[in-house]
């Protein structure tokens, strides 16, 4: 049976919708320290091994946090649905294309290519949400965008057949979070996230296992450097804690804000993918870079400043 919740209530100075921003970035920057890690793993594992652990690994996390918090196991089954498992469907193809993609391209190209996603969702969300799309979030959207070409540079010769993973992502990922939105309160945070867990799993792992037994695509390396296995396994681990977590926060975030509102903020995913790059990849950002982030930055500040006069104006208006 779907769990029907009400919307958040104002607390203190955050109304729902600067809420649902703050969770939104939270969890972009927690979904971007994932993508590093699977750019990590890719040179230890193949594409739908790491897939098998991320997914897997996420289901054991939401039954042991299912525990630890005194839920019952069958209470989160019947969250279960059809929509619910169609939605997770989404996100399972957007996270395998993505790991696939970080294994034959630069973090920061895969990320790049994956910002036409907002203009997709957006555009989704005006045309089936029926959301209202009012001209300066759409002038964001596009002050947004200017910032992405400003860091990725157009023409550096980054297109080609392995640059269609990263865009089949960004629709898949569009449709997950249009899903999200419209079913935003008809499951619990972990509900959701064991319908990821489970989907991704049961997916991924006949399709390893019928690549293993039929010798096609590339074998994990580990099998040529058996001595080097535990400090990878640890970072699986930390795959899917950072992509549980991740999910979680962009669920609650579509709990209190439109998608047409967090669409635009997107973009602050590439300013962690840059500080990933500079600390962990040795991928010094030049100045291009940081005018692009500044450009983002102020894009995302004035999308919170016009969701702070929505508010202020919804509150003294009279019912």
């Amino acid at each position: 049976m779907a769990i029907k919740r009400s919307a958040p209530a104002q607390t203190g100075l955050f109304s729902p919708g600067l809420q649902g921003v703050l969770f939104f970035c939270c969890g972009l920057f927690l979904l971007s320290g994932s993508d590093g890690v699977v750019k990590y793993l890719s040179d230890y594992f193949s594409p739908l091994m790491i897939a098998v652990f991320r997914f897997g690994v996420q289901t054991a996390m939401v039954v042991v946090i299912a525990f630890a918090k005194g839920i019952r196991l069958s209470n989160l089954w019947r969250e279960l649905t059809p929509v619910q498992i169609f939605r997770a469907s989404f996100l399972v193809l957007a996270s395998l294309q993505f790991i696939v993609a970080f294994k034959y391209l630069p973090l920061t190209d895969v990320i790049a290519i994956f910002f036409i996603q907002p203009m997709i969702l957006t555009g989704l969300s005006a045309v089936v949400l029926k959301e209202d799309v009012g001209p300066r979030r759409w002038a964001a959207v596009l002050f947004g965008f200017i910032g992405v070409l400003v860091i990725v540079r157009p023409g550096s010769g980054i297109f080609g057949i392995y640059a269609l993973l990263p865009v089949g992502a960004a629709t898949a990922f569009a449709l997950y979070l249009m899903m999200t939105r419209k079913l935003s309160g008809q499951a619990s945070v972990l509900g959701a996230q064991l319908a990821i867990g489970l989907t991704g799993t049961i997916v991924m792992v006949p399709a390893l296992l019928v690549m293993m037994v039929l010798g096609l695509g590339e074998p994990p390396v580990l099998e040529a450097r058996p001595d080097s296995w535990l400090v990878p396994s640890f970072f699986l681990v930390f795959l899917a804690a950072f992509a549980l977590a991740g999910q979680g926060l962009l669920i609650m975030a579509f709990e209190r804000a439109s998608a047409s509102l967090l669409a635009p903020l997107s973009y602050v995913e590439i300013i962690s993918a840059t500080l990933i790059g500079f600390f962990f990849f040795n991928e010094i950002p030049d100045t291009a870079v940081w005018l692009g982030v500044g450009i983002l930055a102020a894009s995302g500040i004035y999308l919170a400043h016009r969701e702070r006069i929505a508010a202020r104006a919804n509150k003294i208006s009279p019912p």
